[in-house]
């Protein structure tokens, strides 16, 4: 417990959700699998007087990681989705209507871009993008119509971190919403509604599931947006299922130690990559000398193990050669789980240009031994050569 009497993260990670009497004393809340709630009478049934009313809105399982989410992000309510990207494009619906106009990270999500410049443009909404390390000087690009200022830190392949607090300062003198999406630092590294968000989104697929077997997302809202983000999930008709909470709960309790394993490895990895001929730069904010490391390490209190490498030029069939022959790094998109991923990153960018000096990879740091994964690049940087 910390000296103002709360309790540490750790501990939440551990505890919260849990409801042991409620279940004969079961450590875990069991899997409920639950369409019909069934009432003892007309009068308990128009009244709604259950704890459960139908199984789109919850059952135990559900509850217990939604109230285990809120009570680790400090929120008013959160709602589960069914991916990280409908996490991110419920938040958006939640601030935004037809006519309302978004400011959207120039480094965001892929999918996140593609929902808006497609979906969301139908749907009467107008995105601006903007440069990621814009801080306050985004109030520049406020329209009078700017209902939301979607932040992600940091951002997607490139990994610049936002100045989160002072965009939260603009958008909240200007009655727009703050919506971050935090799946790379989870809210065991940055507190996103205590840093200025008002919806903090989360790919529960990647570090809170852990193990690269389900598929999940979130939103949690503080008092200003929770009654509205709680009317959108339940006129959406959006629904978990208790298989896949039972899984995101029993990540959620590991997350503290293997996040820690994560960024261990991905420090040594970094550092490592740092000194090889091949490399020009390393994209990693937890990284002495990244761009972003002063705010790193002025808002987050620790990293993950996903980070970007900007080759020295090379041809694709050099690159080709280097990531088919790797044996610990899967080829796969997405990450969070505890094996280790490289991919070729496909950059877009709209308000901004990232000048990369050769071809860039995104790795995830797994829980191998770093030695084995070291041992794993040093071969592929070899293929890399004799490719060119």
């Amino acid at each position: 417990m910390t000296a103002d009497g709360k309790e540490k993260k750790e501990t939440t990670l551990a505890s919260a959700g849990r409801e042991s009497k409620a279940h004969f004393g079961v450590v875990n809340t069991p899997v409920y699998r639950a369409s019909t709630i069934l009432y003892p009478d007309i009068a308990r049934l128009e009244a709604r007087d259950m704890p459960f009313t139908y199984g789109r809105r919850g059952n135990p399982t559900v509850k217990s990681l939604e109230d285990a989410v809120t009570a680790l992000e400090g929120a008013a309510r959160t709602v589960l989705l069914p991916s990280g990207l409908n996490a991110a494009a419920s938040a958006i619906l939640v601030a935004c209507s037809a006519g309302d106009h978004l400011l959207m990270a120039d480094t965001c999500y892929a999918p996140t871009r593609s929902f808006c410049d497609k979906t969301l443009k139908r749907f009467g909404v107008e995105t601006t993008y903007y440069d990621p390390t814009i801080g306050a000087g985004i109030a520049a690009l406020f329209q009078p119509n700017t209902r939301a200022v979607f932040c992600e830190s940091p951002g997607s392949l490139t990994f610049e971190v936002q100045d989160v607090p002072a965009i939260a300062g603009v958008a909240r003198a200007r009655g727009a919403a703050l919506l971050l999406d935090n799946t790379w630092a989870t809210p065991l590294h940055y507190p996103a509604l205590a840093r200025g968000a008002d919806l903090s989104i989360q790919a529960v697929t990647k570090y809170i599931g852990g193990h690269s077997d389900l598929m999940m997302g979130y939103v949690a809202a503080n008092e200003r947006y929770a009654a509205r983000l709680l009317e959108y999930h339940d006129n959406a008709g959006l629904y978990v299922s208790g298989d896949d909470c039972f899984l995101a709960l029993r990540g959620l309790r590991t997350l503290a130690v293997r996040l820690k394993r994560h960024q261990e490895t991905a420090l040594t990895l970094a550092r490592w990559l740092q000194g090889r001929p091949e490399v020009s730069r390393v994209l990693y904010p937890a990284l002495e000398g990244d761009p972003g490391h002063d705010l790193w390490r002025r808002d987050f209190t620790g990293a993950c193990g996903l980070f970007g490498v900007v080759l020295k030029p090379a041809s694709k069939a050099a690159v080709t050669a280097m990531i088919d022959g790797l044996a610990h790094f899967g080829l796969g998109f997405s990450w969070g789980g505890y094996e280790s991923l490289l991919v070729p990153a496909d950059i877009k960018r709209s308000a901004t240009r990232f000048a990369a000096e050769g071809p860039v990879i995104r790795i995830h740091a797994g829980l191998e031994a770093p030695e084995d994964l070291i041992a794993d690049l040093t071969l592929g940087f070899e293929r890399l050569k004799a490719a060119s």
